[in-house]
């Protein structure tokens, strides 16, 4: 419900709007002067103002500046005995979202709250999924206890509220970009946009574009001017995934983007300037990029001010449990499936994979566990079939018996190399005609 405060000294008005007003379904409050006014509006919900242009303690016009600038979500109309365009103009400028005149306008009253609720409503609905943004993307839901991710959970939390250009680094798969939304949204600039880049999705010549914009006629194609993501994300954050594979000619404007905050659209010779925060990501080693000539020394210090590596999956295993439960309650709504747990077995086998997609994996694997699962309890059957395979040899070996261990140990560089034969063998220093032997020994489906 829309609650609204009739601001008027004529108390026979105020009745008289009071009632008009609520019969329409509207919460309606009213006083008399400005300074009641003041301590109304700090205690209780007020969306929408009616008041009086002149009250005996105050002017409305000039109050109207002063609610808009404490709470700038209330709307404020207008009411005066003598309209006159001067102070129409000043109350609009002050933020008024309209200015009538009593008596003349009275048939207007409802169908102007009808509008201004209808705005209201919006702006609280905008709200409310800010809010819930915010909370999707909270520090507190990021899950992980191992000590590592811990420690690298601790650092972001600290460097969010600062200004900081930040450098994730990390195996593909690990967060990087789930913690640059965390830092953006538990930042100053939370209600400003999170926009995200990918760099290696596009050549040289459309990520320049895709990043600072362009003027029509600039390329062929170009068939007129498009706002870069420099400029769509003003007062933001711009997260630039895998910054690595950013070439060399590109570099420069980025970093001059960083130190002065200004670019220039392709195809043109105006500097813009703008004001955003970045954040980079790599899976790649930039000191041994820098030193083969690939990337800027000067641009890698002034993104990695402030360093997080995300620690690989394989080195959390402790966390599986609880990544693995999320996901599986995740995908059971997604699904409308009831299933309720893990199987302990499952687990097992979740916590002994190698996960060389990290996190991103094991999301995906858990999504395809639930589609196959029939029951209320998330089977190791509904695993792929290496998976189950790998964890039933690992749970029947014995120490003492050395073709086991063989067996084992080939299925998991057969697993490494993604069935490279020719590459499993040089890891294994052992000859091809050998491994394919082996294969055929053990009955490995290769």
């Amino acid at each position: 419900m829309v609650n609204i405060l009739i601001i008027d000294d004529e108390e026979k008005l105020r009745a008289l709007l009071k009632r008009i007003i609520s019969l329409e379904g509207y919460k309606v409050s009213d006083i008399a002067s400005i300074s009641n006014a003041r301590q109304l509006l700090g205690t209780q919900q007020i969306d929408i103002v009616l008041c009086d242009v002149k009250l005996p303690d105050g002017n409305g016009v000039d109050f109207t500046k002063e609610i808009k600038e404490k709470y700038p979500n209330i709307e404020v109309i207008l009411l005066t005995a003598y309209g006159n365009i001067p102070d129409g103009v000043q109350a609009i400028k002050n933020g008024a979202f309209d200015y009538i005149v009593k008596g003349n306008d009275n048939d207007k009253i409802i169908p102007l709250l009808s509008r201004v609720s209808e705005k209201v409503m919006l702006q609280q609905r905008v709200d409310r999924l800010t809010k819930q943004l915010g909370n999707q993307f909270s520090f507190d839901i990021i899950i992980g206890d191992s000590p590592s991710f811990n420690s690298a959970l601790q650092l972001a939390k600290k460097v969010a509220p600062t200004d900081t250009a930040v450098l994730l680094t990390g195996e593909t798969g690990t967060g990087k970009e789930v913690f640059a939304q965390a830092v953006h949204y538990n930042s100053s600039r939370s209600d400003h946009p999170f926009v995200a880049l990918n760099c290696s999705t596009f050549s040289k010549e459309l990520l320049e574009s895709e990043l600072f914009g362009h003027k029509a006629g600039a390329f062929t194609g170009a068939t007129k001017d498009k706002k870069g993501l420099v400029e769509e994300a003003k007062g933001g954050t711009l997260f630039l995934d895998e910054i690595g594979e950013m070439s060399p000619e590109l570099q420069p404007k980025l970093l001059r983007l960083l130190e002065n905050g200004t670019y220039m659209r392709v195809g043109d010779t105006k500097e813009l300037k703008t004001n955003v925060r970045i954040i980079t990501a790599t899976n790649r080693n930039l000191q041994n990029d820098i030193t083969a000539g690939h990337f800027r020394n000067d641009l890698y210090y002034r993104i990695a001010v402030f360093v997080i590596e995300l620690p690989p999956l394989r080195e959390r295993i402790k966390d599986i449990p609880d990544l693995a439960a999320h996901f599986l309650s995740v995908y059971a709504i997604k699904t409308n499936k009831n299933i309720r747990s893990i199987s302990k077995d499952t687990l097992k086998a979740l916590k002994q994979n190698e996960w060389k997609g990290n996190v991103r994996e094991l999301k995906n694997i858990i999504e395809r566990a639930v589609i196959l699962e029939d029951s209320d309890i998330l089977t190791i059957a509904s695993l792929p079939f290496e998976m189950q395979q790998y964890h039933a040899d690992n749970k029947n070996i014995s120490s003492l018996h050395l073709a086991n261990v063989e067996k084992l140990h080939i299925r998991k560089v057969l697993n490494y190399t993604n069935g490279n034969k020719a590459e499993a063998a040089r890891l294994m220093d052992i000859g091809l005609a050998t491994l394919y032997r082996k294969i055929e020994e053990y009955h490995l489906k290769y």
